[in-house]
């Protein structure tokens, strides 16, 4: 067994080593930089050894965004604790998330514009894409009123996605990024129309 163990801890490193050179690659030079052969070269490892992990460079994308969903669901639940009123956690959240993607720019790419296999909303949505949600679900509901939580979550999320890509792409004006996300968070604060 304790064969087994040791080899069961060694795959497991391997592949962290990989996608961390891959993600370290793409963080400093982008994902067109990030190719089997380079991921080689840099970890020391043949090809081959690398298909023993993943069978494609889509794999390691993928596996890289699920890291990255999980980092971001960890940002999110540290950014809602904490005392404050619900408009203030949520601007804490929204905040939390656009900086996260400022700040890792590939590994935001690998997780929302990347093409992968990933589903959110789906049966076999893996656990990391369900938690970031649930941490922004959880912001939301606590200003919904009684809106639906669901759709407001969209809405914020496909919100921050937009700003954060088309501040990424040098779409928005500089420096006005704090500003956007605190109209966009008072959006969401206002108390819900009358039917």
């Amino acid at each position: 067994m304790a064969i087994a163990d040791r080899r069961l801890r060694e795959r497991t490193a391997r592949r962290r080593l990989i996608t961390a050179t891959a993600r370290a690659v793409a963080e400093r030079e982008g994902w067109d930089a990030v190719t089997t052969r380079r991921l080689s070269a840099e970890i020391e490892y043949s090809q081959p050894v690398l298909y023993k992990h993943f069978a494609s460079m889509e794999d390691i994308v993928e596996a890289v965004a699920l890291e990255g969903f999980g980092e971001l669901a960890e940002t999110l639940r540290t950014a809602r604790g904490g005392a404050g009123e619900p408009g203030e956690v949520l601007a804490r959240v929204a905040h939390a998330y656009s900086s996260f993607a400022t700040e890792h720019p590939a590994l935001y790419d690998a997780m929302f514009t990347r093409a992968t296999r990933l589903r959110f909303g789906a049966e076999d949505t893996p656990a990391p894409l369900s938690a970031g949600f649930a941490e922004l679900r959880a912001a939301v509901a606590s200003v919904a009123g009684g809106r639906d939580v669901g759709t407001l979550t969209e809405v914020l999320w496909a919100a921050l996605h937009g700003l954060t890509t088309l501040g990424h792409n040098a779409r928005l004006r500089p420096g006005r990024e704090s500003e956007r996300i605190e109209l966009l968070v008072a959006q969401f604060t206002m108390p819900a129309p009358e039917p």
